[in-house]
């Protein structure tokens, strides 16, 4: 019976046959979700894979060992942030602008870091995430979406920042955004979770 997500873990190689090996012994290791593996700019490719933290734990060990010298970035979270894994599939914030006293973007270098500091800033913050971005068409980068009161998003930025480090490309902050502005704020994802892999099982 699977359990609930609550880890997120992301490996990600130089080379799309290896990936494919790592995935396969991942799941064969340990009953995790698959989701999403595919190509990211330039020329990487990314598995993003969640379940509870032993499980999430165990396979990762095994998918790093399989990937040994393929490995580019990795990265876990144990108890990630619910709302993360619900941006990463697709679920937005669904607020009229009047409600969106303000936003905070935040836009990093690479996907394993902007995942960490959404994962950061919703657990420093009271904040709530309007979208989580991680495209092809964005060369190798990613973006989140916070909306909240002002201070609060500040306060989100802040921890944001400090998570990315060196990773980070832009942040911004946009007070009482326009009606017209809202709906551009998240165009659709050509690297969004799509339906479910169903559980697997050892062997």
């Amino acid at each position: 019976m699977p359990v609930d997500p609550d880890a997120l873990a992301l490996i990600e190689l130089d080379a799309v046959a290896r990936g494919l090996r790592v995935i396969n012994a991942m799941v064969k290791k340990a009953p995790v979700r698959v989701l999403e593996a595919n190509l990211i700019e330039p020329g990487r490719f990314l598995i993003l894979f969640s379940g509870g933290v032993a499980e999430v734990d165990e396979a990762f060990t095994e998918g790093l060992a399989i990937g040994e010298g393929c490995v580019l970035s990795q990265m876990m979270l144990p108890l990630v942030h619910p709302s993360v894994l619900a941006g990463l599939r697709g679920a937005e914030l669904r607020e009229g602008p009047d409600a969106l006293d303000c936003l905070g973007v935040v836009e990093g270098a690479a996907v394993a870091p902007v995942l960490v500091a959404c994962d950061r800033a919703l657990k420093d913050a009271d904040v709530r995430l309007v979208g989580l971005r991680v495209a092809g068409g964005l060369g190798g980068r990613a973006y989140f979406v916070l909306a909240g009161a002002q201070h609060d998003v500040e306060a989100a930025l802040e921890a944001a920042e400090a998570a990315l480090g060196p990773a980070l490309h832009r942040l911004e902050r946009i007070p009482r955004p326009h009606a017209d502005m809202v709906p551009w704020l998240l165009r659709p994802a050509p690297f969004r979770v799509g339906p479910e892999v169903p559980w697997s099982s050892r062997g």
